[in-house]
């Protein structure tokens, strides 16, 4: 099952706070997940700023098509996040 995100928060310079439906929340840092020719713009912060949660496809999007799998978005929080707190 696809991982429900249920809240996102801009944090600063390339970190994004997530808190996904089963408890799980925390910070990414995804200065190091911007490799590859869409994520180009969202090297500028003022753009990486601008993402949406979108809940269709229940993500962190741009207008520029850009996403991560939420499946990728909750193992960082899960596995790989300092500030993981699972309730």
């Amino acid at each position: 099952m696809t991982p429900k995100i249920i809240k996102t928060e801009y944090q600063s310079d390339y970190i994004i706070f997530f808190r996904f439906a089963d408890g799980a929340e925390g910070e990414i840092d995804f200065s190091d997940e911007l490799d590859g020719e869409i994520f180009i713009p969202l090297k500028d912060v003022k753009y990486f700023r601008s993402f949406k949660l979108n809940r269709e496809l229940n993500t962190i999007t741009w207008q520029n098509g850009a996403d991560f799998a939420p499946e990728f978005l909750y193992d960082k929080v899960k596995h790989h996040s300092p500030f993981l707190t699972v309730k």
